[in-house]
């Protein structure tokens, strides 16, 4: 989680929402879900940022990771929450300016960004902090348009 005041933006926490493996998908999915519900309650965010689901090479993980983005998103919007999607491409544009970069420049991009001494760990919280940061990025494209 970030926050931005005018022009600065700053690391209020960063982690990741695990599940038992061998649990069934749909608790698994309940579980993320209700984490997250209470971060939400903990860190009152004004928006949500979430990367597009890709297809890669294992379809079946794709789908569950899609099943549980669904189950969010139905939970943002039941909340009013906006939720905005960015594709991993999208990140690495607003981040790095090359929307191929490899993902430890995005990782060190991150690091500079919100002036941390390490890459955050694990790597899906680093990337959780790319899409904040690119969400920030994006807003404030908007709003200079606006203005």
């Amino acid at each position: 989680m970030i926050h931005q005041i005018d022009h600065e933006i700053k690391l209020i926490d960063c982690g990741v929402i695990t599940t038992e493996k061998d649990l069934p998908h749909n608790l698994r999915i309940k579980q993320t879900v209700e984490d997250l519900l209470e971060i939400i309650q903990e860190f009152q965010p004004q928006e949500i940022a979430i990367e597009e689901v890709f297809f890669s090479k294992n379809v079946t993980t794709a789908l569950k990771v899609a099943e549980c983005r669904g189950a969010i998103m139905y939970e943002m919007a039941k909340r009013g929450l906006p939720l905005s999607e960015y594709k991993p491409n999208q990140v690495k544009l607003n981040l790095c300016g090359y929307g191929a970069a490899p993902k430890i420049q995005v990782q060190k991009m991150v690091q500079l960004l919100l002036n941390l001494h390490q890459i955050p760990k694990p790597d899906d919280a680093a990337d959780a902090l790319a899409i904040a940061l690119s969400h920030a990025h994006f807003v404030k494209q908007k709003l200079n348009q606006l203005s």
